[in-house]
């Protein structure tokens, strides 16, 4: 089962950083199953850009947990609807 809980609101310039972020490391997620080592220069930056996009996705939602301080749950994880700029937790039970 899971459960969809309402923890918080970030503004809309907020909203718009982590939708550029998550919109960027899904690209290159794409671009990762089709692109092979054999282009090493373009596979190497490849890398690098997911490890660089994924250390900033993951340091927006520390920042704004810890200014927002929304709830957590040790199996659950955040999720936001670009919509409305609404922050859920996602608890898997």
């Amino acid at each position: 089962m899971v459960t969809k809980e309402k923890v918080g609101q970030v503004t809309a310039e907020e909203c718009a950083e982590i939708k550029q972020l998550f919109e960027r490391r899904n690209g290159l997620g794409e671009l990762a199953k089709i692109l092979t080592p054999d282009n090493e220069a373009l596979y190497e930056k490849l890398v690098k850009d997911m490890g660089v996009t994924g250390a900033k996705f993951q340091q927006w939602w520390d920042e704004k947990a810890a200014k927002y301080q929304w709830k957590s749950a040790p199996n659950g994880n955040w999720e936001i609807n670009f919509d409305t700029c609404e922050i859920f937790l996602i608890v898997a039970e």
